[in-house]
C-alpha cells in the first residue's frame, strides 16, 4: 500500500539529522573522514543518488531522471559524532517522514547505502581487475558485512525474480506465491523494486503473521544504477547494494536455496539467461537448485514466448533446467519445499555452506563487469557459432544493455545524444530476439511511466 498522493508529491523537509544504530553504526574513522571531506569525487554523487532513491521508497516508478528532477536541492552533510556519525539531510522528500521523523526502515536503509558503498570501495578499487575467485570473495564479504549470511538458518532463502511493470493479475499471483512460501516460514529475497519484486514479499509478510512467525527476512539486493531507477519497495526490511549488476546477480545465486521467476521485461530475461549460462556448465550439472518459471493463467503466452526464445537460441536442454508451473501457487511452494531437501543433501555431500553456495561455478564472462556503450553493444558476438553457454553470456549482456538504456540515467543520456544502440546478430537470432522484445514492448513490460521508445536497433549480419 502506497501513501496518499498528498504526502508523496514533491514536498520536502528543510533539514533533519539522523544517526546510525545497531551494526550500521560501525564505520571506521577512515570511512567517516571520506564522507566528511568528500575526498572520493565519485563517491558522494553515488551516495546522494542512492540515498534519494531510498527516501522515495515505495514510489513505483522507473523514471529516475524525472524523479530526481523533483529534488534538485537535496543534499547530505556528514559530521563526526560520539555515536560515530551524524548525517544531516537537507530538502529531503517529505514522504519519507511521519510527523517529522524518518520512517524506521528508510532510516536503516540510508545507512545501508553508506555501509555498502563505503565497504565495496575499501575492499576493491578496480572491479574490472578482479579474478573470478576475488569476485566471489567480494560478494561474500559484502553480504557478510550486511549481516545477510546466517549460519543458524537452514535453507530458507528463496529468490524471486520478475518484472517491475506487470499486470494486476500478475502482481496478485506473485503475492499468492509469496503467501504460500511464507506459510512455510521461508524468507524472500528480490531485486527490491516494485511489481513482482514486491508482491512475493507482501504475501509472505501476511503468511508469517498468520503463522505467528516473527523471524522472517525480506532482503532486497540492488546495485547503484538500478537503485536510482527503481526505489526500494516498502516491504524490504534489509537492503544490500552490490557495486555492479554482475555482483548483484552472483549474490542472488550464491545465497539461493530456490528460485522463482515471474514474467517481466528485459531485466527478467537477463536474469534467466544469466542463470541458464551457469546451470548449463557441466561443473554445475549435479547442483539440484530448484528453479521455477511461473505466472497466472493469463501469463501463459508470455511464458511460452520465453520458452520459445530460449529453445531457439540455447536449445531444449537449457530450458529443461527450469520447471514451468502455470496458475498454481501451492504447487510452486511445494516444489520449492521438496527442492530444499535436495539442496541440503547436496551441500552436505559437497561439504559446502548452507548460507553461501561456494561450489557453484560461474563462468568468468558473467563475473566481469559489462559497461553498456555504443561500442560495447556493437561488439557483442550474437551468433550460434559458439557453445550455448557462451551465447547465453552474450545474450545476457545484450539484455543487460537494454535494461541500462531503459532506466539508467547516464546510459539514457548517451542514447539521447548518440541515438539507439546498434546490435548485430545472425539473421535467425535477429528474428528470435526481435519477436521477444516486440512482445515485451506490446505488453508494456519495458517501462512503467509513459510510452516506451526502444533504446536499440537489431541489425542482421547478413
Amino acid at each position: 500500500m502506497n501513501r496518499p498522493s498528498a504526502v508523496t508529491e514533491a514536498m520536502t523537509l528543510f533539514e533533519t539529522s539522523i544517526h546510525p544504530r545497531n551494526h550500521l553504526a560501525f564505520l571506521s574513522q577512515h570511512e567517516v573522514d571520506r564522507l566528511i571531506n568528500r575526498t572520493d569525487e565519485t563517491l558522494y554523487p553515488l551516495i546522494r543518488s542512492c540515498a534519494l532513491a531510498v527516501l522515495n521508497s515505495g514510489v513505483a516508478t522507473d523514471d529516475s531522471l524525472g524523479l530526481f528532477s523533483q529534488y534538485p536541492d537535496f543534499d547530505m552533510e556528514f559530521e563526526r559524532h560520539p555515536r560515530g556519525l551524524q548525517v544531516t539531510l537537507k530538502n529531503a522528500p517529505a514522504q519519507a517522514y511521519v510527523d517529522g521523523t524518518l520512517i524506521e526502515t528508510i532510516h536503516d536503509q540510508l545507512f545501508a547505502v553508506l555501509r555498502d558503498l563505503l565497504h565495496s570501495r575499501d575492499i576493491s578499487q578496480n572491479l574490472h581487475a578482479l579474478s573470478p575467485r576475488d569476485c566471489s570473495n567480494l560478494v561474500f564479504q559484502l553480504l557478510r558485512n550486511a549481516k545477510v549470511l546466517e549460519s543458524n538458518r537452514e535453507l530458507s532463502c528463496i529468490i524471486c525474480w520478475g518484472g517491475h511493470s506487470i499486470s494486476q493479475a500478475e502482481y496478485d499471483y506473485s503475492q499468492a506465491v509469496g503467501q504460500e512460501l511464507g506459510f512455510r516460514r521461508l524468507d524472500i529475497c528480490t531485486g527490491c523494486g516494485p511489481g513482482a519484486m514486491k508482491g512475493p514479499m507482501r504475501g509472505a509478510i501476511y503468511a508469517h503473521k498468520r503463522q505467528n512467525y516473527t523471524q522472517g527476512r525480506f532482503i532486497g539486493i540492488s546495485e547503484p544504477g538500478i537503485m536510482v531507477a527503481e526505489p526500494p519497495n516498502g516491504m524490504v526490511s534489509e537492503l544490500v547494494i552490490m557495486p555492479d549488476i554482475e555482483k548483484r546477480l552472483e549474490a542472488f545465486v550464491r545465497i539461493a536455496h530456490g528460485l522463482v521467476i515471474f514474467p517481466g521485461g528485459a531485466g527478467t530475461v537477463e536474469e534467466i539467461l544469466y542463470l541458464l549460462a551457469i546451470l548449463g556448465d557441466s561443473r554445475n550439472a549435479s547442483d539440484p537448485l530448484p528453479v521455477i518459471l511461473t505466472g497466472p493463467a493469463s501469463s501463459r503466452p508470455t511464458i511460452e514466448a520465453y520458452v520459445e526464445f530460449l529453445t531457439l537460441t540455447l536449445g531444449a536442454d537449457a530450458v529443461s533446467r527450469m520447471t514451468i508451473i502455470i496458475g498454481d501457487p501451492v504447487a510452486v511452494a511445494e516444489h520449492i519445499q521438496r527442492g530444499r531437501e535436495d539442496v541440503k543433501n547436496y551441500r552436505l555431500s559437497t561439504n559446502d555452506a548452507y548460507y553461501f553456495n561456494w561450489t557453484m561455478h560461474i563462468p568468468s564472462t558473467l563475473l566481469s563487469p559489462f559497461v553498456p556503450t555504443h561500442e560495447s553493444m556493437l561488439a557483442l558476438q550474437i551468433d550460434q557459432n559458439q557453445q550455448p553457454q557462451n551465447l547465453a553470456c552474450e545474450l545476457r549482456r545484450l539484455f543487460s544493455g537494454i535494461v541500462a538504456g531503459n532506466v539508467k540515467p547516464e546510459v539514457r543520456r548517451s542514447i539521447d545524444s548518440q541515438g539507439p544502440f546498434e546490435i548485430r546478430a545472425d539473421p535467425h537470432l535477429v528474428a528470435a530476439i526481435d519477436q521477444l522484445l516486440s512482445r515485451l514492448i506490446n505488453e508494456k513490460r519495458m517501462k512503467m511511466d509513459g510510452e516506451y521508445q526502444p533504446c536499440y536497433k537489431i541489425i542482421s549480419t547478413h
